[in-house]
């Protein structure tokens, strides 16, 4: 095997949901041996994060019926489902077309969903609300949505066709979201461009994302379900066709053998024997979204199985969680005041202990709860859950609830 065919084999190994967890469980290993430079780990404090979580998700939950951590949950204002609500009135040809446009929305509201900074709100004409965060980026997106924004048919305004995507403007964007200079939104500039890159890529790929229409991210529902087998999908699945599919429109980042490796990243811990030595792959933005798509494909009839196959995310509410509770703790405590590149060893590190954390939390509330992971899964704990959690103690420890580290984003990771 020549040096580039073996490269690309070894980049592939990294564009899946056990490449995230294994290494970050290498991760978690090194820094319970005390051997990581940023974090120090102090298990002691995992019991209280399990019962805060708990608690977080009784409160939310008392029966237990908790949903899945994914984009739906934020279209839900006040306990009335807006998407359902809009979805509802349309005659469908089918379940397909529905989850089709399902796909749409989901894709761009995702890629959309990155960090938006403490300052930005969107008004919620709805409900006169102002609202910030993932819930005002997830109701913004979706107003964008309904209005037709991303759709080439005036007659046909539920769905995103490449060639609007390929063409949106950060102008396009400020006022869909609603952005200006006493509304700043972190990251705008790189959001459009992430949506264009989306829709170039969607373009060029009419075999995996136009098989029944015109080119749009919603033709990879088609994709998906013709992997399945027996009307069954592992979740896993999911995630790594959109790594494959989709890879090529983060912007600049570290490639392998010619393949895009979006959100992964350098940390001197991680050594192996190939190519993917020093690699932490985390994917973030993609897993939320490969969580986002399970209920469209359920509703189109597929079942979807091993939802525990995907992991926990690093973002910084789930993150911040462990930090704030004392499981992790600054080696140096003033790196808690400097702000820190997304790609930064000290970053990297935090995020990749948050996505081990996570897992041992899960298995600590199944104990607890004498559940297993199919009827407790990572994306129910998640929802519950963690990152409720972490937001709470984020609003107990800092005014404006900001994660206790300060990450620099162009707005395409958190």
């Amino acid at each position: 095997m020549s040096l580039a065919n073996s490269e690309t084999a070894a980049a592939l190994t990294l564009l899946n949901a056990n490449a995230v967890r294994e290494r970050a469980h290498r991760m978690l290993a090194t820094g319970l041996d005390d051997k990581l430079a940023n974090f120090r780990i102090d298990l002691e404090h995992m019991d209280g994060v399990i019962e805060l979580v708990l608690e977080t998700t009784r409160k939310t939950y008392p029966s237990f019926e908790v949903p899945f951590h994914s984009r739906w949950r934020h279209f839900d204002v006040n306990g009335s489902d807006r998407w359902s609500a809009i979805a509802e009135q349309r005659q469908w040809r089918d379940r397909k077309s529905r989850a089709r446009a399902e796909f749409d929305l989901a894709i761009v509201s995702v890629f959309l969903d990155a960090g938006a900074g403490p300052a930005w709100r969107y008004h919620d004409s709805g409900t006169g609300l102002s609202i910030g965060r993932s819930e005002g980026l997830g109701l913004a997106s979706l107003a964008m949505f309904a209005s037709g924004a991303f759709s080439a048919d005036s007659s046909d305004p539920l769905r995103v066709d490449a060639d609007v995507l390929a063409n949106l403007s950060v102008a396009d964007l400020r006022r869909g979201l609603q952005v200006s200079e006493t509304n700043p939104l972190v990251g705008l500039e790189g959001r459009a461009d992430l949506l264009r890159r989306l829709g170039r890529l969607v373009s060029s790929k009419g075999d995996v994302f136009g098989r029944f229409d015109q080119p749009r991210p919603g033709g990879l529902f088609d994709s998906l379900a013709s992997l399945a087998k027996n009307a069954q999908l592992p979740a896993p699945t999911i995630l790594s066709e959109l790594l494959q599919q989709l890879g090529p429109i983060w912007p600049s980042r570290l490639t392998l053998g010619g393949i895009a490796l979006g959100d992964c990243w350098k940390h001197p811990a991680l050594t192996t024997s190939d190519a993917t030595g020093g690699l932490m792959p985390l994917h973030k933005l993609s897993q939320w979204l490969a969580y986002s798509l399970i209920e469209p494909l359920q509703a189109a009839g597929l079942t979807v199985r091993d939802i525990d196959g995907l992991t926990g995310l690093a973002e910084y509410r789930n993150g911040g969680l462990f930090i704030d509770s004392g499981v992790l703790a600054f080696r140096d405590q003033e790196q808690a005041e400097r702000k820190h590149e997304v790609g930064s060893p000290l970053v990297v590190e935090w995020r990749a202990l948050t996505v081990a954390l996570l897992d041992r939390v899960a298995e600590g509330m199944r104990q607890r709860l004498s559940l297993d992971a199919v009827s407790l899964p990572l994306a129910k704990v998640l929802q519950g859950g963690t990152w409720a959690a972490g937001r709470s103690l984020a609003r107990e420890r800092r005014a404006d609830a900001s994660p206790p580290v300060k990450v620099i984003s162009d707005g395409t990771v958190f």
